[in-house]
């Protein structure tokens, strides 16, 4: 079983850009698939950005594409998500999880809240 914390997230400007990591207990970390979710107040959990274990091969959410990076470090059991260029839309607690294609398998972390303001 892995467990996941979730940090980084805070209050950030239109246009700004924020870090968000995601550090992973278990030796097995480097096995998994990972990926990123966010939950906006009123709406459903959805997929962000996936990376797999082996190639690092990545996957994003059309919403994201070209504004978001996924990224992971398996020395540190850290799983990364850059966003820049960030629209009032991106607003929304972001969680991680294990993943198998870009459906969310593991138990969630308590996430960590981005808002993005006008």
């Amino acid at each position: 079983q892995v467990q996941l914390v979730e940090s980084g997230g805070g209050l950030v400007q239109a246009g700004g850009s924020l870090r968000l990591s995601c550090a992973a207990s278990g030796r097995t970390f480097s096995r998994y698939a990972m990926g990123w979710f966010r939950q906006a107040p009123g709406k459903e959990r959805e997929f962000v950005a996936a990376i797999s274990w082996s190639d690092s091969s990545t996957r994003y959410a059309d919403s994201v594409k070209g504004r978001f990076t996924i990224s992971r470090d398996n020395a540190k059991n850290t799983v990364y998500l850059q966003m820049n260029s960030l629209e009032p839309e991106d607003t929304a607690v972001y969680y991680c999880d294990v993943v198998v294609g870009t459906r969310p398998v593991g138990s969630w972390g308590q996430g960590t809240q981005v808002t993005v303001s006008s």
